[in-house]
């Protein structure tokens, strides 16, 4: 990074042509432009979030951009995480996404780390970095973002998105609160449901990516009022924008004057769910049941109630003949109409929400149960390439 004769970073001519609309606003200019190419941000996730919000700051001249994932590009990603595209197909987020930046802006240092961001990793990735934008889609790994921003003393501008509604907030532990402030306690496995399984308006990460990056780079220049203490509540549908007002906790357990951790913790263990929203479709062996088992028990003639726990306009995309709909969520109030005496074979998109309805029905004493090991969408890539994927 060159320097000047007064131990500033230089621009130069090109760099000060590129950043020109920048340099002409009294609250960045030189100076703050000098600052954001000093900055180094950590970007935890390459999707939805992280690829608006690593877009952005390299096109605004963070000089140093880390990128973590352990994913490769998808398909189904190419919806909203814009930052990849149909060609980089099968190839790893973190090049997907260092190569798109540096196309944006060559001046820039990407530095990729193409692992899961865990507990025994995280600190020291982090390390060296001026704050984290938080672009994940699972509780464990949120938690673990905001314990070690707090750890080590630097701002977690977090971001995250539902359907057609998403959240921003500037945790700060060392100005305000922090995540675990506001939120002490995980919710209970399989109450909030990941994107993977309800979906997402392809482009809310969009708009949330990019408040997210705004965030960013007003505390990196010390400009405006960051979201500390406040957490922003969009709706796409009404177009709604409101805040919330936060407080810290006195009694937080990673950032009130005494606390109870000082070192991070088994966060799956702790949220109860796996650190990422893959659809693993597995209820365990003793549960489960592959699609060319099932298809072969149907075509031999075994009597076996087919029950369908996703949600009705799901059945436009794919359904199985002969299958029973009861959505998840009215399963608990519709038992009566299942017999603990029959083969009973649970079934959704990919075999997340069959898992949980198995293991409420296991819990009301029902036994002769099996889990589609992938869901409807395992048995149209085993058994039944006529029907799409989705």
């Amino acid at each position: 990074m060159n320097m000047n004769v007064n131990g500033k970073v230089d621009l130069s001519h090109e760099e000060i042509k590129r950043y020109s609309r920048h340099l002409l606003i009294p609250e960045v200019g030189l100076e703050g432009q000098r600052k954001l190419k000093e900055a180094r941000v950590l970007v935890v996730g390459t999707g939805g979030l992280g690829s608006p919000v690593a877009l952005y700051l390299a096109a605004a001249g963070i000089g140093h951009i880390g990128l973590v994932d352990y994913d490769v590009v998808d398909f189904s990603n190419l919806q909203r995480q814009v930052i990849h595209g149909t060609a980089r197909l099968g190839d790893l987020k973190v090049d997907s996404a260092r190569d798109r930046l540096l196309d944006i802006n060559p001046d820039i240092e990407v530095e990729v780390y193409n692992e899961l961001f865990t507990s025994e990793n995280a600190l020291q990735i982090a390390e060296g970095y001026d704050l984290i934008l938080d672009g994940t889609d699972n509780f464990p790994t949120r938690y673990l973002v905001n314990d070690v921003c707090v750890m080590l003393g630097i701002p977690n501008v977090y971001g995250s998105i539902f359907r057609f509604e998403g959240q921003v907030s500037v945790f700060d532990a060392k100005e305000g609160p922090c995540y675990r402030c506001l939120f002490p306690e995980p919710p209970p496995p399989g109450l909030v449901p990941s994107c993977a399984e309800g979906g997402v308006l392809g482009v809310l990460p969009g708009t949330i990516g990019t408040i997210q990056a705004t965030e960013a780079i007003k505390v990196l220049l010390g400009i405006g009022t960051p979201l500390r203490g406040k957490l922003l509540l969009y709706n796409a549908l009404d177009m709604s924008f409101d805040f919330v007002k936060l407080r810290k906790n006195p009694n937080c357990k990673v950032c009130g004057p005494n606390p109870e951790i000082t070192e991070l913790i088994d966060y799956e263990e702790f949220c109860g769910v796996p650190m990422h929203d893959h659809d693993e479709g597995s209820a365990g062996a003793q549960w489960d049941i592959t699609a060319p088992e099932l298809a072969a028990k149907l075509a031999h003639g075994d009597k076996i109630h087919l029950i369908d726990v996703r949600e009705p306009h799901e059945l436009q995309i794919a359904k199985l003949e002969g299958a029973d709909l009861i959505p998840l969520g009215q399963l608990a109030g519709r038992m009566s109409e299942l017999d603990t005496a029959e083969d009973i074979v649970l079934f959704c998109k990919g075999g997340t929400r069959s898992t949980r309805a198995l293991e409420l029905l296991l819990g009301a004493g029902f036994r002769k149960l099996k889990n589609l090991k992938g869901g409807i969408n395992a048995w149209a890539e085993e058994v039944d390439p006529e029907m799409p994927v989705y």
